[in-house]
């Protein structure tokens, strides 16, 4: 009955040497393979749980993943001069160039005008993302600003000299990677990530959503950007919402500046639109919308996958919209043209020195006193910017 039992205390190693307590060893192996596959099958059944609770099933989620490009030339770039990229100071924060690209290439793009080859960075917007994930900072670069532009790779395979000129030629010279250097050198933060979409896939994702609803204090009528808008609450599509932010020369002063705030007002709408109910808790809605955000997306590899844009949605979704907070950068109109910017110091460095630090930016609107505000002697104290929420409501 004995000796030889595998199942009691002393059971016989190999080689017929007997070794007090194998069993409880072999049986601790045991339990730990099956723990190992315990944990394996709740990962899959939790991925599984998950891709059903949105409605999506694996071979739609190969689709959408699949949808989203990555800039490898970009990421390429970046890396031959990743010694003079600045380095991130606070874990966990993480900054995002969003860029909105003017690219006619592509049967969607050509009715904004003859593809010449050219692109340039029609928007451009850092989001600052803090550790704690409390709040989110979107700083548009207006695309006139005067800044110190880099050598870059130009799309030809050569490199420009380094130039003073307009920021929208970064994009024009050298794509996404040349923009992110120009952004790093002009602010000292380091971007972690990019996105970049095109008008086509602007107004894609508009459409899926149904329509995104603003405010307008008059009417707005312009031919050229095909809007004819009553005052008052109003949903754009797609057509409608990319003429919004784009056009310039009949609404406001026809400055660059009034361009921005709306792209901002839009964007913040469009924060509340993405976060309702009736579009995150319904696959019906919620599929449309991934698929049209997913195709027009080009990323850096990082984030090119839905998993990798998950976790970057999954972080701000319990974000309040008072906390969602947009602003420029502050500027001035350039000596040498008044068509063009420059940066307004020490304003712009109290800003960029705030995002690297992840130390908190406060926004009041324009008309109130609190904007533009010089911090105090103490440290704790903030500067206020000219800026605005996501919470504010165009109509009231």
């Amino acid at each position: 009955m004995g000796g030889g039992s595998a199942g009691g205390d002393g059971a016989p190693a190999p080689g017929g040497v007997s070794t007090p307590g194998g069993a409880s060893a072999l049986g601790g192996g045991v339990r730990r393979r099956r723990r190992r596959r315990l944990l394996r099958a709740g990962a899959l059944g939790g991925a599984g749980l998950l891709l059903a609770g949105a409605g999506i099933g694996w071979g739609v989620y190969l689709k959408l993943n699949g949808n989203i490009t990555a800039d490898e030339a970009a990421a390429r770039e970046l890396a031959r001069y990743e010694k003079e990229r600045p380095t991130a100071l606070v874990k966990g924060a993480q900054n995002l160039l969003l860029l909105g690209s003017d690219s006619r290439a592509g049967d969607g793009n050509r009715a904004y005008g003859q593809d010449d080859g050219t692109e340039r960075s029609d928007t451009a917007i850092l989001l600052h993302l803090p550790a704690g994930r409390n709040s989110a900072t979107a700083v548009s670069i207006p695309r006139d600003l005067m800044v110190d532009l880099p050598s870059c790779r130009d799309r030809e395979g050569g490199r420009n000299a380094p130039v003073f000129t307009m920021f929208n030629r970064a994009y024009e010279t050298g794509g996404s990677a040349c923009t992110i250097r120009t952004v790093e050198k002009l602010t000292d933060i380091r971007i972690d990530h990019h996105l970049v979409v095109d008008f086509s896939g602007f107004k894609e994702i508009v459409d899926a959503l149904d329509g995104v609803e603003i405010c307008l204090a008059r009417p707005i009528h312009d031919e050229d950007a095909k809007l004819q808008l009553p005052a008052g609450r109003v949903t754009l599509d797609g057509e409608q919402a990319l003429g919004y932010v784009r056009v310039r020369k009949s609404l406001g002063d026809g400055s660059d500046t009034d361009r921005m705030d709306r792209q901002q007002r839009f964007l913040a709408a469009l924060v509340k639109k993405v976060r309702g109910n009736g579009v995150l808790l319904n696959p019906a809605k919620l599929y449309p919308v991934l698929d049209a955000a997913t195709s027009s997306l080009t990323t850096d590899p990082g984030l090119a996958s839905l998993r990798s844009l998950y976790e970057l949605v999954r972080g701000l979704r319990n974000i309040p919209t008072e906390r969602v907070q947009f602003l420029t950068v502050p500027r001035e109109s350039y000596p040498g043209n008044a068509n063009r910017d420059q940066l307004v110091e020490p304003a712009a460095e109290r800003l960029f020195e705030r995002l690297r630090r992840d130390a908190p930016v406060d926004v009041a609107p324009e008309k109130s006193d609190k904007a533009d505000k010089k911090p105090s002697r103490e440290a704790s104290a903030a500067p206020t910017f000219r800026g605005d929420t996501a919470a504010r409501d165009g109509c009231s």
